[in-house]
């Protein structure tokens, strides 16, 4: 089958279910755990926005000109303290009145270790399976990115805002009661969350208290001794048996890939029957 890749399609399961999309169709690729398989870049990156021919993505799968255009692309998406749609100046005010002006959690997640993050409410639990978590928790949430962004800054002073793939991908992962680690961070930065709360208006934010830790079991027969990568830019291909899934890295016995980061190549993709 080829096409070009898109990030991969996980549903919520015990053990997740992963789907590996090439354009509008999709592989089950739970039942290919265990088999040989093997992905093999075809020489061409197509936008995923205007569809052009790009010598590599910027953004997640975009040419360069639809990355200095597009909202999805624009910085504050890694930094929504920096969203400067108030100021009038969004690249799409439309598409920021639609992902960005919405609810949003704050939440933490076991990862490579305990971490904090955010999401807009239609992305939960996508966002945890697809960052590897085994286990999370919403602990807040507002009306729109950017109160998120200034909360998960008052949180990343005593807490990871990013995930380790090398650490994650390892079987090591210690499990963590996130309830308890909530309200120790919540007493802990009391003083900082409600001077926020106030500032952004109490009608604006939810405290959490009841909600219950989400666990996560991801299909992987065994995890890799030593972690390398493989970029297709650089090695057009990457075969063998397929151990596992996690995030949305495909593990193999020596290697592993990160789909999301190949967004737009086109490939092939053979399987054992």
């Amino acid at each position: 089958m080829e096409g070009h890749l898109d990030k991969m399609r996980v549903l919520e399961g015990n053990p997740i279910d992963y789907y590996l999309r090439l354009d509008n169709e999709e592989i089950h690729l739970n039942p290919l755990i265990g088999k040989n398989i093997k992905i093999e870049f075809l020489g061409k990156i197509h936008c995923k926005n205007c569809h052009e021919e790009t010598k590599k993505p910027f953004s997640g799968g975009y040419c360069y000109p639809c990355s200095i255009k597009l909202a999805v692309c624009d910085i504050c998406i890694l930094k929504p303290e920096l969203c400067h749609y108030h100021k009038g100046t969004c690249r799409e005010p439309k598409w920021g009145e639609e992902h960005c002006m919405i609810d949003h959690y704050i939440y933490l997640a076991n990862t490579s270790g305990l971490k904090v993050g955010i999401t807009r409410y239609t992305q939960l639990p996508t966002r945890w399976i697809d960052q590897g978590a085994i286990s999370a928790l919403p602990i807040l949430k507002v009306k729109s990115r950017y109160q998120s962004g200034l909360f998960e800054k008052i949180f990343s002073k005593i807490l990871d805002d990013k995930t380790n793939w090398r650490e994650m991908l390892k079987s090591t992962i210690k499990p963590l009661n996130l309830v308890k680690r909530r309200d120790l961070y919540l007493r802990q930065l009391s003083t900082e969350l409600d001077s926020l709360e106030k500032e952004i208006g109490v009608n604006e934010v939810t405290f959490l208290e009841n909600e219950k830790q989400h666990d996560f079991n991801y299909p992987v027969l065994s995890f890799p001794e030593k972690i390398t990568a493989v970029n297709l830019l650089n090695e057009n291909k990457i075969e063998g048996v397929l151990m596992g899934i996690k995030g949305q890295y495909l593990i193999f016995e020596k290697k592993v890939i990160n789909i999301r980061n190949h967004t737009s190549f086109l490939v092939s993709v053979n399987s054992e029957e």
